[in-house]
């Protein structure tokens, strides 16, 4: 199964790049790393329909199974370099797909507000946000890799969303 994982942070050593990292490469999750400037700013016209950045990420999302999105919690919400990213996509790369959602807090006040953010957003594009998610604090983080509790935390949840895109695959050869 095909498995897409973006790294809604514009910072390039941050710590959120650091788990969407380990999820690609401990699961072979394709890597949309948002910290590698190439979409631009979404502005709704035709022509930004053509765009290759822009091609490949609705591709990317399109043909996956399951989504991971990770963000940092800014003011209280996601990234603006994710919101920007899911502006591209809508309803054609995302219904019924399950989707998971990690949060990065850094600043002692937690990414709950970003969880909430990121699942309001997909309700609006019609993914299946699963139920559970995470929320990784400074302490969650050694040098620049995670601690080894905090990488029993995203295992789990891969391990959920594998599920899910399980379910999801039978669900859908089932009403072909």
């Amino acid at each position: 199964m095909k498995l897409v994982v973006i790294n809604g942070s514009p910072r390039q050593m941050g710590k959120t790049g650091i788990v969407a990292e380990y999820i690609a490469k401990n699961y072979g999750a394709e890597l949309i790393d948002l910290s590698k400037p190439a979409l631009p700013l979404y502005n709704g016209e035709e022509s930004q329909n053509l765009l290759p950045a822009v091609i490949r990420l609705r591709q990317l999302v399109q043909q996956a199974d399951g989504v991971v999105l990770c963000s940092p919690e800014y003011h209280s919400a996601m990234s603006g370099a994710l919101k920007n990213a899911l502006d591209f996509l809508g309803k054609n790369e995302f219904e019924h797909k399950p989707v998971a959602l990690i949060a990065v807090g850094g600043g002692g006040k937690g990414g709950m507000n970003a969880l909430n953010n990121m699942r309001t957003v997909m309700r609006g594009v019609y993914a299946n946000a699963i139920p559970n998610q995470l929320v990784l604090d400074p302490v969650s983080f050694a040098e620049k890799s995670l601690t080894a509790p905090s990488a029993e935390q995203v295992d789990a949840i891969i391990a959920i969303l594998t599920r899910y895109m399980k379910a999801s695959k039978w669900l859908k050869m089932d009403h072909e």
